[in-house]
């Protein structure tokens, strides 16, 4: 049974208690995993999580020649990759694959990916990323189905982002470590996974100065090395679980992660009412029952701001908050898909233009039938659910597979009735679940 043949079963009104280990960063693996295009040396990925787009992204290596074996921990050998040109089927299902571009370009000065796919959550700006690669001497051609770029030999430039991007500094890094001359990059995006990204370049032999500020430093070098590197956690996973149970009720231990990169949320999960104690790899969260949740309004942005990653999960939180919160979604202009699901749960929420977005609380929330449309909108709904009075099911659970490993497992571990169906026939022998 395929993820897009399943669906999320889940009956409201359980409290969350017990302890979460969160799973490493997709965000982090995927630009880790390409990066391994860069040397002939083999790679070792550590905490590499089991989710759907680092199984594509294997697959992707292993199609253009390479290796990729393991899971948790994965070897990648790229000595045997010849090809350039990445698999349209593969490259549309997730956008991470535009970072193939940087790291293909620059081992073989040749590249072509398709378009990014991924979730429809608004423009990918990869016109900052095509930009950056022209001036680094690319010459780059776009349809409206792929992109090409060639360059006899990428040179170092100054690259000013107008807006942080992500997968744009990314890019930019992955072809810079072996340009030549010095890259500056500046207005760099400063997300864990991009710090994460720059500690491996490092150990593989590059030269950046700079990490985890918004000026990064390259210094081209002509060869890098194999490495052994452990990929950070996932905040973003984190930051879900601890949504959840502010929302849910209870009390959880969520280990294994960086409490400093979720400053933001923690405080405005303390300011709407949840307790929350901090450690060195670990945090506690927590909301006794019956204490009612006050509304806080949220801004999203760029790290270190309130991550657009969780903000589709907080507005679930605020669903359940005694009055009226605004959030502003800054980041992407088409993150609101959660809205109409919600809405259909009975949730209050009116969205203004583009960009905002009143909750109107608190929302008695009833259980029903409903389509996930992209990974983020997902564990929202799957927050909304376990609040909710009733059954609620999550169709299109192939999206959460995407971002999460084993959310259904860790969360019926905490106590969460929750488990995996199949749509096709319903029946219990077809059901995967957690208890």
């Amino acid at each position: 049974m395929t993820g897009r043949d399943r669906a999320l079963r889940i009956t409201g009104g359980a409290q969350l208690t017990g302890d979460v280990c969160v799973s490493g960063s997709k965000n982090a693996a995927l630009p880790e995993m390409a990066a391994a295009l860069l040397t002939r040396q083999p790679l070792i990925l550590r905490n590499v999580p089991r989710v759907t787009d680092t199984a594509v992204m294997g697959d992707i290596i292993r199609l253009l020649g390479g290796e990729a074996k393991g899971h948790g921990t994965v070897v990648i050998d790229t000595a045997g990759v010849t090809g350039n040109d990445v698999p349209d089927e593969l490259g549309r299902r997730m956008r991470a694959t535009i970072v193939l571009l940087g790291a293909l370009l620059a081992r073989f000065g040749h590249a072509r990916v398709p378009r990014p796919g991924g979730d429809d959550i608004g423009a990918r700006r990869v016109e900052q990323h095509l930009r950056g690669l022209r001036q680094m001497g690319a010459r780059v051609s776009e349809t409206q189905t792929e992109i090409i770029a060639v360059a006899e030999h990428l040179r170092g430039d100054r690259i000013v982002f107008d807006l942080p991007t992500v997968t744009g500094t990314e890019n930019i890094l992955l072809a810079a470590v072996k340009a030549e001359g010095r890259t500056e990059i500046f207005n760099a995006a400063r997300e864990p996974h991009v710090e994460d990204l720059c500690r491996l370049l490092v150990k593989m032999g590059a030269r950046i100065e700079g990490v985890g500020t918004e000026r990064l430093i390259v210094d081209g070098t002509a060869e890098l090395g194999g490495a052994e590197h452990t990929v950070i956690a996932d905040y973003l996973e984190a930051g879900t679980y601890a949504i959840a149970v502010a929302a849910a009720g209870g009390e959880l231990r969520i280990e294994c992660t960086r409490p400093e990169d979720l400053q933001l949320l923690l405080l405005k999960l303390e300011q709407a009412g949840a307790h929350v104690q901090v450690g060195d790899d670990w945090f506690r969260v927590g909301r006794q029952p019956g204490t009612p949740l006050r509304p806080i309004d949220m801004s999203t942005w760029t790290f270190p701001g309130f991550p657009t990653d969780l903000q589709a999960q907080y507005m679930a939180l605020m669903t359940q908050a005694d009055g009226e919160s605004v959030i502003s979604e800054y980041v992407h202009e088409n993150r609101f898909q959660h809205v109409r699901e919600l809405a259909k749960m009975g949730a209050g929420v009116t969205v203004e233009g583009r960009l905002h977005a009143i909750v109107h609380g608190p929302a008695r929330l009833r259980g029903t039938e409903l389509a996930i449309p992209d990974i983020r909108s997902g564990a929202a709904l799957v927050i909304a659910a376990l609040c909710a009075e009733g059954d609620s099911v999550l169709r299109n659970a192939w999206h959460v597979e995407r971002g999460y490993e084993d959310m259904v497992g860790k969360l019926a571990s905490v106590g969460a009735q929750i488990k995996s169906v199949s749509m096709e026939t319903e029946s219990p022998a077809a059901h995967t679940t957690y208890e």
